[in-house]
């Protein structure tokens, strides 16, 4: 590994620990919220899944385009959909920053799931939760290998960049469709 490898290496496992401790703080609720949530919030959930979808297509039509052997419209598929991941990222984050916690099945919005409302929503419960883990854990997996891939990529390191891709495209596009099934399925819940 040269110079340059371990610096962009460094500069991905930074980026990616920055982002993990943002979204565990969050996640903690250690920074206060403000105490009047902006108007905005309530359109971030749905921001959000249009960006997800959005991404998860032009995956799969980058994907098209590498097999007919586009690189140029391969690589600006990618770099639009890594726009919009990074924007989905500052979305995320502003939302879980300014927002309440949902929780799945919580029908009269008080924070506390009943034996009543666990009742109502049965087993998808536990399906919706799967999936959720599933994308949180991946999610994370993911962002140092779309950033690496994307590196190779841009610098035409073909070899580097397919190895890379095998494991990222995959797990990028599993993260982006589960973002918006969690979306649709949380969505009753949310109280605004």
């Amino acid at each position: 590994m040269n110079f340059s490898d371990k610096l962009i290496f460094r500069f991905v496992a930074g980026v990616s620990i920055f982002v993990f401790v943002v979204v565990a703080i969050l996640g903690a609720k250690v920074l206060p919220a403000p105490a009047v949530s902006p108007q905005l919030l309530y359109l971030l959930p749905k921001l959000n899944a249009f960006l997800n979808g959005a991404c998860s297509v032009l995956l799969l039509i980058s994907l098209y385009m590498i097999r007919l052997k586009n690189i140029t419209w391969h690589k600006r598929i990618n770099i639009l959909a890594f726009c919009l991941s990074a924007l989905f990222l500052v979305s995320y984050i502003l939302f879980h920053w300014l927002g309440t916690d949902t929780k799945y099945g919580d029908l009269n919005s008080d924070h506390v799931l009943s034996d009543i409302e666990k009742a109502a929503v049965g087993s998808v419960r536990y399906v919706y939760y799967v999936i959720l883990v599933t994308h949180i854990i991946l999610a994370a997996a993911v962002l140092p290998l779309i950033l690496l891939s994307f590196q190779r990529g841009l610098q035409m390191q073909v070899e580097k960049h397919k190895k890379l891709v095998r494991w990222a495209f995959p797990v990028w596009l599993y993260v982006t469709v589960t973002g918006v099934i969690i979306y649709v399925m949380i969505s009753p819940y949310y109280n605004f």
